[in-house]
C-alpha cells in the first residue's frame, strides 16, 4: 500500500523561471512544479496544496507558523504518512528549524529546493522533490524530526546551513554532516537526533532582532533596541563568544531592562562557550545574565528565543530552553 504524502508548496527558486532575454529568475504566472503527479504517483498518493507563491526573502515567522497550521488542520482531514515542503533555499533552513520546535509529530516532514529554476540546464527541482518523496515515505525517517532533503543528502533541521549562493550542494551540515543519503535504490539513515524539544506557540506577538558583532563595534546600536521595544536579541559574537568592551556595556543596559540576550559565534564551526574572563570576554558576559547557545546559528538562535517568548501560557525558561 502506497503511503499518503502532504505536498505543499510555498515558491521559490523550485517554482520560478528564467528570462531567456534578461537573464532574470522571476516567479512565473503559475509554479511549473504543481500537478507532477504523473511523476510522483509511483511514489505516494499525493494530497497537493499550494499554501503561497512567494520568494524565500518574503516568506517570515508569519508564514512559518502559516505552515505549522496547515499540517495541524490537513491530520484533522486526512491520513498522513508524511509532509514535503517545497520551499526557496534562502530561508528553507529556517522555517525547517521552525517547523521542527513547533511541531510534534512521528511522521516525517522533509522540506526540498532547487538551486536552478524549472527551466533553466540542470534543473534540480523535480529531481530533489522526487528524492524528498522518497524520504518522506521512509520507515528509518520517522521520528527524526523536520528534515531537509537535496542533492542527495538528508539532513537535520537543528544543523544544516546554506553554504553557497549558487551550487546545487549549498546545503551542508558544519561539524557533523548528513544524517542519511538517497541512492537510486534506497533512503538510507544513519544518524538519529538526541533530543527534540516542541513548545506549543498560536502567534508571534515578541519580537526578536540579531546582530553580528564586529571589531570597533559600539554600544549605542544596542541601546536603540530600547527605543525600538524590542523584547529579545540573538547576537553573533566574536570566536567563543565574546564582544568588544563597548558592547558589554550595550549588553548591561538591555539585560538592566528585562530584555534577554542569546549569544551564538559567529565562527562557521565551533561552540559559543564562557570562556574569557577579560571585559567583554563570555565568561563576563554569562556572569552579567547572557544566555550562551550551544551549536545553533545566530538564525536559528534567534527563532528559537522567538518561539520561547511567544510560548502559548507564558515563556519558557530560556536558560534551560537553550542549554
Amino acid at each position: 500500500m502506497k503511503n499518503n504524502i502532504l505536498l505543499i508548496h510555498t515558491g521559490g527558486t523550485i517554482s520560478m523561471q528564467i528570462n531567456s532575454e534578461t537573464g532574470s529568475v522571476t516567479p512565473s504566472d503559475s509554479n511549473p512544479i504543481v500537478g507532477l503527479n504523473s511523476k510522483l504517483d509511483q511514489f505516494a498518493n499525493i494530497i497537493e496544496i499550494e499554501a503561497f507563491h512567494l520568494p524565500s526573502p518574503h516568506i517570515t515567522p508569519v508564514e512559518m507558523l502559516q505552515l505549522r497550521n496547515l499540517i495541524v488542520e490537513s491530520t484533522n482531514k486526512y491520513v498522513i504518512d508524511g509532509v514535503v515542503i517545497t520551499h526557496g533555499t534562502d530561508t528553507l533552513e529556517e522555517t525547517a528549524y521552525f517547523l521542527d520546535l513547533t511541531t510534534n509529530f512521528e511522521f516525517p516532514i522533509v522540506l526540498t529546493g532547487a538551486m536552478r529554476s524549472s527551466n533553466e540546464l540542470g534543473a534540480d527541482g523535480v529531481y530533489n522533490l522526487v528524492e524528498a518523496i522518497r524520504v518522506a515515505c521512509s520507515e528509518d525517517a520517522r521520528g527524526k524530526g523536520v528534515l531537509v532533503v537535496m542533492n542527495d543528502e538528508i539532513h537535520q533541521a537543528f544543523n544544516i546551513t546554506k553554504t553557497s549562493t549558487s551550487s546545487v550542494n549549498t546545503f551542508q551540515s558544519p561539524q557533523y554532516g548528513p544524517i542519511g543519503l538517497i541512492t537510486k535504490k534506497l533512503v538510507h539513515i544513519h544518524q538519529s537526533p538526541v533530543k527534540r524539544r516542541y513548545v506549543e506557540v498560536e502567534d508571534l506577538q515578541k519580537r526578536v532582532s540579531m546582530l553580528k558583532v564586529y571589531a570597533g563595534m559600539e554600544g549605542d546600536i544596542l541601546e536603540s533596541f530600547l527605543q525600538l521595544k524590542y523584547d529579545g536579541l540573538v547576537l553573533e559574537g566574536l570566536g567563543q563568544g565574546n564582544v568588544p568592551p563597548a558592547v558589554a556595556k550595550g549588553i548591561k543596559r538591555l539585560l538592566d531592562a528585562n530584555i534577554p540576550i542569546i549569544l551564538v559565534s559567529r565562527c562557521f564551526n565551533g561552540i559559543a562557550e564562557p570562556v574569557y574572563g577579560y571585559e567583554g570576554g563570555g565568561k563576563m558576559l554569562e556572569d552579567m545574565g547572557v544566555i550562551f547557545a550551544t551549536g545553533i546559528s545566530g538564525q536559528k538562535a534567534r527563532l528559537k528565543l522567538l518561539i520561547g517568548l511567544n510560548q502559548v501560557n507564558s515563556p519558557v525558561d530560556l536558560k534551560e530552553f537553550f542549554n
